[in-house]
């Protein structure tokens, strides 16, 4: 088998296959370019994904946060006391139930967050420099469509 034959399992739609490729190509790229920009912050990358899920879903409980990271609730547990101490979340009682405690996103971890996700939406400004407005919004709507069957299968 030559370098440039694509190995597959079972027989796949040539498309398909192209398209995990990039797929994981673009993951990769984009996974470094964050790390680059995280480089000038004191967070590291699973405290970002962890700041990031509470940006945007609102306060939530360690266990509801391992499961959104994929994570084992100590090592969560962990993520969070790092986090705590460097002022970015504080664990609050929950009003309604005085036994549950959830991790609520403090003002420097917010901060840093949508500075982080700007510096991310100017590269990806910048990268998307040569496509004209259709392009960038039927590749939107494409995507947000994967991600969407992605969901529910």
């Amino acid at each position: 088998m030559s370098e440039n034959t694509v190995k597959t399992i079972n027989p796949v739609n040539p498309d398909v296959v192209d398209l995990e490729k990039a797929l994981r190509h673009v993951s990769g790229i984009i996974k470094q370019k964050g790390r680059e920009i995280l480089n000038n912050y004191t967070i590291t990358p699973p405290q970002f994904i962890a700041l990031q899920w509470l940006f945007e879903s609102g306060d939530m409980t360690i266990g509801e946060l391992s499961n959104k990271m994929y994570l084992a609730c100590s090592t969560t547990t962990d993520l969070v006391d790092r986090m705590q101490k460097t002022h970015l979340v504080e664990r609050v009682k929950d009003p309604n139930d005085r036994r549950v405690v959830r991790i609520h996103l403090l003002a420097e971890g917010e901060r840093i967050i949508e500075e982080v996700i700007c510096k991310r939406q100017e590269y990806l400004t910048s990268v998307l420099g040569s496509f004209d407005a259709e392009e960038i919004k039927l590749l939107e709507k494409s995507l947000s469509k994967l991600q969407q069957e992605m969901r529910e299968k």
